[in-house]
């Protein structure tokens, strides 16, 4: 066993799929996929489950998770404790908090970066359900700030980071109008979040005020088995295109008019620390060069 297995087997937990996971690390997929099944052989049980196009961690694999994730954030303390005495000066944390879906924003592309520039900074994601629980985690100080789908309540302060296109992704054999008019969601079949949940509260919301009302031919929130579905002429589904790593076998379309979400970044209305402060320049310039 070693820490990189770890890191591997963490992170297609929190991604849901070994492409995603691996996207994620920059490293090969057959090279990630290779260390969790050597780990598995080793430790004499299965971790993950397949689920669709996805995977779910077995219960042993939820345990061997939690365990995993204290031993590498005691790692990365001591790490962080290393990289500060060779600059000269104490290591900052920086807490951002964000959802499941917009973590790979983070972890794929911006802290990596920012890591390059900022090496004594140690940056933790405070990993959230829902936007509802990464207000609170900014709001109880768990986080210094947060990546959201915006507007958020007005009790924080809010800067726009990037605007999200959503697409419609269909089974090959949906004949629809292209691009899509977004009428033609009304009785669509789609598969949906479950009831109840923030982000099937989010979706239930854009219909509105589309005024489309589909037909939910699965509701779960097994993202990893989401795509699967769709392959298997279930339904369609709605979801960012700048997240999707595989789309074979479904086909893609565009909205018109478009329709988007913005993201940003949030943190309470107080006096941030240096090292957030850093961070949301950084993210800032990030945008400012994409556009």
């Amino acid at each position: 066993m070693n820490l990189r297995q770890l890191r591997y087997v963490v992170a297609t937990a929190d991604h849901g799929t070994m492409t995603s996971a691996a996207q994620a690390l920059y490293v090969a997929q057959p090279a990630l996929s290779r260390a969790v099944r050597e780990l598995e052989r080793e430790l004499g049980v299965e971790l993950f489950a397949r689920s669709g196009r996805g995977v779910v961690l077995t219960s042993v694999g939820e345990q061997v998770v939690q365990q995993a994730r204290v031993a590498l954030e005691a790692v990365d303390a001591i790490e962080g404790l290393s990289v500060a005495r060779a600059n000269g000066r104490p290591g900052a944390e920086l807490r951002i908090a964000t959802t499941t879906s917009l973590e790979p924003e983070l972890t794929g592309r911006l802290i990596p970066r920012f890591a390059r520039d900022q090496p004594a900074v140690r940056i933790r994601v405070v990993r959230c359900e829902d936007r509802d629980q990464v207000a609170a985690a900014v709001r109880a100080g768990r986080a210094d700030l947060a990546l959201a789908e915006l507007p958020v309540p007005g009790d924080m302060a809010a800067h726009p980071f990037e605007q999200r296109e959503v697409v419609l992704i269909s089974p090959p054999a949906l004949r629809v109008r292209e691009p899509v008019p977004p009428t033609a969601l009304d009785g669509m079949r789609l598969v949906l979040p479950a009831r109840g949940s923030a982000r099937r509260a989010e979706i239930d919301g854009m219909l509105r005020r589309i005024g489309a009302t589909p037909v939910a031919a699965v509701e779960s929130d097994e993202r990893g088995s989401w795509l699967g579905w769709v392959r298997a002429g279930m339904g369609s589904l709605l979801w960012y295109r700048n997240q999707l790593d595989d789309t074979e076998g479904v086909v893609v379309r565009s909205f018109m008019p478009p329709i988007t979400r913005m993201i940003g970044f949030v943190h309470a209305h107080r006096q941030l620390p240096p090292a957030a402060r850093d961070f949301l320049a950084f993210a800032k310039e990030t945008a400012r060069d994409h556009h």
